[in-house]
């Protein structure tokens, strides 16, 4: 299990001379403003989302038609955080990397839900992110698995609060 959380600043977790735009995968975790639950809630070890985890699941899965070089791959709305991995792959004039990415997701994600809200400027999810390169097989199964069985573990979850 993936318990190496440590802040959620990429300046200070970033690797030394890593370009994340390279070929790869990567895993990231993105929190809430304030860990509110937003998204939904765990009912049954099940993540039930709600219209805002909704948008979040539309957003992540509309990347690719934005980025040309990055796939996804396991991924997980939980109620006050997202996990997911995305795969960075050759074959196209776009070299953007990793930051990239979750800025697209959290700016369309923010935008979209604060329109609902009727809450336009406002923060939806904390400044900074996880990230982890992954560097094999072993880790790329290991942490697939983690994401999958997220909502099952959420009480156990480090982000869970009563």
């Amino acid at each position: 299990m993936i318990s190496h959380y440590k802040q959620f600043r990429t300046d200070t977790l970033r690797l030394q001379n890593c370009d994340y735009s390279h070929p790869g995968f990567y895993f990231i975790t993105l929190c809430i403003n304030n860990r509110e639950r937003l998204f939904g809630i765990i009912s049954d070890g099940k993540m039930v989302l709600n219209e805002y985890g909704h948008i979040v699941d539309q957003c992540w899965l509309d990347l690719p038609n934005h980025y040309q070089n990055m796939k996804l791959d396991a991924y997980v709305v939980m109620p006050n955080h997202f996990h997911g991995i995305i795969k960075i792959v050759n074959g196209s004039n776009q070299r953007y990397g990793l930051s990239e990415y979750v800025r697209a997701l959290k700016t369309f994600s923010a935008r979209r839900i604060n329109e609902l809200r009727h809450t336009v400027g406002k923060n939806v999810w904390q400044y900074g992110y996880y990230d982890h390169v992954i560097r094999d097989d072993a880790s790329l199964q290991r942490i697939r698995e983690y994401i999958f069985k997220n909502p099952e573990k959420w009480k156990n979850d480090r982000f869970y609060q009563k």
